[in-house]
């Protein structure tokens, strides 16, 4: 038991610092090679940030456990609205800018009612059935990316804006040139032709390292979290759905939670909460059509849904998603007592499931 519960410590602590490292070289090598920073925030950070999740519940259902998967992808999405964002709403309400939020609202919402709706038929999700749940995954992609070029171009505009009103003398294009050459040439530099951006071998060398060693790590740690967390639940008795929605949920949301703290404590409500809706549309219409496709390909059979996902983890991802942001939606502003509401739910969630699991009360 003792040497299960340090592996799986290790694979958690794996997934997260893994990821941090990923996204960091992902980033750099799609900024370097000239691709747009709106789209990079928009797609290649926004996916990157969701892989330990998608290796997770991806390795188990390749394992056949099905209720690790599901529980993990749901369980995330659960965790990362019901305790990291309510905990932004709980010290920190901010507003909702309508314009900014209503497509993406309306997208999870949806995802999530078509598929519990989908799944509750012969419960289990079929193959064909993921490849709708998986049109709101590119839908979002593609809302994403116009909002993230719309916001580019608002804040160019901003900054045009500020910089005549200040009176600042801008460079020519010749003298920034010469002035990047002359700093350039007493170092050992790298210069990519195709978008002339200059950097260090180090660096280079760097984020080379940091990319294949954050995929590496990301995938070992997927692994210890599956393969420990099934034993883990074997020891205890319990169902792996339970493992997945408490253990391996809020092990994979770590980096949702440190994202919230930070916003926290920099005052940016708007980052958190931008980065928690973006993470749950992820995980709920990317992972399961995955798991779906894994499932029919390995095993042709249809992923099966447990009674638990179906009675008690679809039915409150909807209800707490619906709380967190209609009533902001609505009144264009979030508001403390529904962080407090929220986190009452998360901890009454976790107390059902329990109580389920000891026998002390049926619900499924």
């Amino acid at each position: 038991m003792a040497g299960c519960i340090i592996l799986l410590i290790v694979g958690i602590a794996l997934v997260v610092k893994g990821g941090d490292w990923f996204v960091d070289a992902a980033s750099w090598f799609a900024e370097v090679s000239g691709i747009p920073t709106f789209i990079i925030g928009a797609t290649i950070v926004s996916v990157a940030t969701t892989l330990p999740e998608v290796l997770v519940s991806s390795l188990s259902a390749a394992e056949g456990s099905a209720g690790m998967a599901i529980g993990n992808a749901v369980g995330s999405v659960n965790c990362n609205i019901a305790l990291i964002m309510a905990l932004s709403l709980l010290f920190m309400p901010g507003i909702l800018k309508r314009r900014d939020y209503i497509a993406k609202i309306c997208m999870l919402l949806g995802v999530i009612s078509v598929l519990w709706a989908l799944s509750s038929t012969g419960k289990v999700l079929e193959w064909w059935e993921g490849l709708i749940v998986i049109a709101f995954f590119f839908a979002f992609m593609v809302e994403n990316l116009l909002s993230a070029k719309r916001h580019a171009k608002l804040s160019a505009l901003e900054e045009q804006d500020d910089i005549s009103k200040d009176g600042v003398q801008l460079y020519t294009a010749e003298e920034f040139e010469f002035e990047i050459q002359k700093d350039f040439n007493s170092k050992s530099m790298l210069t990519i032709k195709r978008t002339g951006i200059q950097f260090e071998k180090s660096t280079l060398v760097k984020n080379i390292i940091l990319f294949i060693v954050g995929a590496g790590a990301i995938v070992v740690g997927a692994q210890l979290m599956c393969d420990n967390g099934s034993e883990f639940a074997s020891l205890l008795g319990v169902s792996d759905d339970l493992i997945g929605v408490t253990i391996l949920a809020v092990g994979t949301s770590l980096p949702e939670l440190v994202t919230a703290i930070t916003a926290i404590a920099k005052k940016k409500s708007d980052l958190s909460v931008g980065n928690v809706i973006g993470a749950n549309i992820i995980d709920i219409s990317l992972i399961l059509p995955l798991c779906s496709f894994i499932s029919a390909g390995k095993f042709s059979t249809p992923l099966p849904v447990s009674p638990q996902s179906l009675t008690l983890d679809f039915p409150f991802c909807l209800a707490v998603a619906g709380l967190a942001l209609l009533p902001a939606l609505a009144l264009g502003k979030f508001q403390r007592w529904q962080g407090g509401l929220l986190i009452a739910g998360y901890v009454t969630y976790i107390t059902l499931l329990v109580l389920n699991t000891l026998h002390v009360i049926a619900i499924f």
